[in-house]
């Protein structure tokens, strides 16, 4: 079925030759380069007067949805003096002016059943560019699953690539489906979330699921990476998550579990290295996150980092970073690449921050470990089928940035009244260290549920993520601090009360309904702080300093029970959005936090300002130079502005 675009062009201009002239001032890539610093070498906003920033202009997004959820978690990128973004719940492709916030020219895919039955239509990340034959294109991939390629200066599409401008994923995904309809439910389901990356006149796109802890049926289709050439759209490669008959790791998925098994997922921003030909893309566990007796074996490649060629789509290498995962710690971030000094050679690094809150630091030409990573046993399964890992791997430096595990030495201890009443709150749950796995209804031990420490929202998260300097091989980490407790019952029971309709097969346990402990008097149950920015010098792996993200929040500053106490910083109990550049390193304080910008010394941690923002953040920021002004754009979101990009300047 051919896919009709609807363009509005409100303003069409030529590019400046300022902007042209001003590369460092361009964030070409969704985390500002292919490495994924989200770094940009500006100094034109500083210490000395950060706090003089004020909102240059506001674009309000709110019209895009309809939807309660109308949260953009898009990061806008700029390239030849255009703004690029993507907002609301048909993934509109938006050309903004830089300096005013004018809406350029706007793309929308037409409705399809596909798309209708997206998980993630309001999910979009943003957009990628690239030069063709020395034009520039923008590429962007739809909740529908379907790749397009426009004109940067029109937002027409570019009638040479694919059909009129367009791919369709499905049709090389291998999967029988209908072009409007997608794959046959009871088969699977795929969509999309972040952009794809272009390396080497290459097009890698990754995708997304339906959320693990809503699935209640064994069936589902793989996350499989596709890849396309960047000037006509023709498909060059797939690469298996989930390795089939003869290939590397298909020994990992026992009981043929191979064969009907879904997931594995690429969902995070993808990241890249030009020079080796290589593209790194992290995932996801596989279908059911609490549960996998039906895949029992290591599953590759679930939870893991994958290094591929981008010309052919061969392994380069891999490192799991959880086995056999039922804890939902799919890798939620870009891998951040570096180049660090070592022992006095240079070492080309990989970083990948996780919600365990360990950073895996690898050697990305090779794929091995810069420090030992050890294989150290964890706790097994007490749910009946259950086959969990015999031990998980921990690295050895950097130390772990977030508390792992929970103990009662964890519990608020602000008032010996507060600590009592904790303990008693939380005897109904299983506490224990990292990967203490899922406890299910009618357990031997007589729980609740176990803790999750970090839980599927702790550590560090799509929100926050990291950053990282290449000048100086720092590592800029955002984190938070929270358990999980998931309450494991049988699927049939969930699947009764909310029918899901992408599989065959109810699975025998699934997450069901359920909490982890609440604080004492509507207090944290657990101690500050709730929310950080770790620093780490990755050429030592030696962690330099951490700072709570932002302020104590109120509810805690006024509780009455704390009245007359010197509370410490507890910092934001959110995932802070960080910024980072060659004079500071800049962050909101994230989402249903206070809605502050903060700058801080990047060496020390120590706080140089804060200005007020519209409303709180709500994913990562940007920056650029245009016409000679550097700007900072911040998504954020509430307080009248729903899905709504603020752009900060000086004066």
């Amino acid at each position: 079925m051919p896919i009709i675009m609807l363009v509005s062009c409100i303003l069409c201009v030529t590019t400046s030759a300022v902007a042209q002239q001003e590369n460092n001032g361009e964030w070409r890539y969704w985390g500002s380069d292919a490495a994924s610093s989200r770094y940009l070498p500006l100094t034109q906003i500083d210490a000395n007067n950060f706090e003089d920033l004020e909102v240059a202009w506001v674009w309000k997004g709110d019209n895009f949805g309809p939807s309660a959820d109308n949260i953009l978690r898009a990061t806008p990128i700029y390239v030849n003096g255009r703004l690029y973004s993507v907002a609301g719940q048909r993934r509109t492709v938006v050309s903004i002016d830089p300096s005013t916030g004018e809406t350029l020219w706007t793309f929308r895919e037409p409705p399809t059943k596909r798309w209708e039955d997206s998980m993630r239509k309001n999910y979009g990340k943003g957009v990628a560019y690239a030069e063709v034959e020395g034009k520039g294109r923008i590429y962007v991939v739809t909740p529908a699953f379907f790749l397009h390629a426009l004109d940067p200066d029109t937002g027409y599409p570019i009638e040479t690539f694919g059909s009129n401008g367009t791919v369709d994923l499905l049709a090389d995904f291998g999967y029988d489906y209908d072009p409007d309809a997608g794959i046959p439910r009871e088969v699977g389901y795929i969509t999309n979330s972040s952009p794809p990356i272009v390396v080497n006149d290459v097009i890698v796109v990754g995708n997304a699921h339906q959320q693990g802890y809503n699935q209640t049926r064994r069936e589902n289709v793989p996350g499989h990476i596709l890849a396309y050439d960047a000037k006509d759209g023709d498909h060059k490669w797939k690469f298996n998550v989930i390795p089939q008959p003869g290939e590397f790791g298909h020994d990992t998925w026992e009981s043929d579990a191979w064969s009907y098994t879904g997931n594995v997922s690429a969902w995070a921003p993808l990241s890249a290295d030009p020079e080796l030909g290589l593209v790194y893309f992290v995932t996801d566990p596989p279908s059911n996150d609490f549960w996998g007796g039906f895949h029992p074996g290591d599953n590759l490649f679930a939870t893991s980092i994958v290094a591929v060629h981008a010309e052919t789509g061969e392994r380069a290498w891999h490192f799991q970073t959880v086995h056999h995962d039922i804890w939902n710690y799919d890798n939620p971030t870009a891998p951040n690449l570096v180049d660090v000094m070592i022992d006095g050679k240079k070492v080309p690094l990989l970083v990948q921050t996780t919600k365990q809150s360990f950073a895996y630091v690898l050697n990305r030409e090779t794929g091995e470990p810069v420090w030992p990573i050890e294989e150290r046993e964890v706790p097994e399964s007490m749910i009946p089928g259950e086959q969990t890992s015999p031990t998980q791997p921990f690295p050895t430096r950097p130390a772990a940035y977030e508390m792992q595990g929970v103990t009662v030495d964890d519990l608020i201890d602000f008032t010996p009244e507060l600590r009592t009443a904790a303990i008693e709150l939380v005897a109904d749950f299983q506490m224990g260290p990292l990967f203490n796995p899922p406890l299910h209804r009618d357990n031997d031990i007589n729980k609740r549920a176990a803790l999750i420490c970090p839980g599927g929202n702790g550590g560090t998260n799509i929100p926050g993520g990291a950053n990282v300097d290449p000048e100086t091989g720092i590592l800029y980490v955002a984190s938070t601090k929270t358990c999980g407790a998931p309450f494991i019952v049988p699927g049939a029971e969930m699947d009764a009360r909310r029918p899901n309709p992408v599989g065959r097969t109810v699975m025998e346990w699934v997450s069901g309904p359920g909490r982890g402990p609440r604080g004492p008097e509507g207090l944290p149950i657990l101690k500050p702080p709730y929310g950080r920015i770790t620093a780490i010098d990755l050429n030592t792996g030696e962690q330099l300093w951490w700072i709570p993200n932002g302020d104590t929040p109120d509810q805690v500053k006024n509780h009455p029970a704390l009245q007359g106490m010197e509370i410490p910083n507890t910092g934001q109990r959110a995932h802070a959005t960080v910024l980072l550049t060659k004079t500071l390193l800049m962050y909101g304080e994230g989402r249903g936090a206070q809605a502050r910008f903060h700058a801080v010394d990047k060496e020390t941690g120590a706080r140089v300002g804060t200005v007020e923002l519209p409303a709180p953040s709500n994913t990562a920021p940007m920056t650029y130079m245009h016409d000679g002004k550097q700007y900072i754009i911040q998504a954020v979101g509430g307080r009248g502005y729903t899905g709504s990009l603020v752009a900060l300047a000086l004066p």
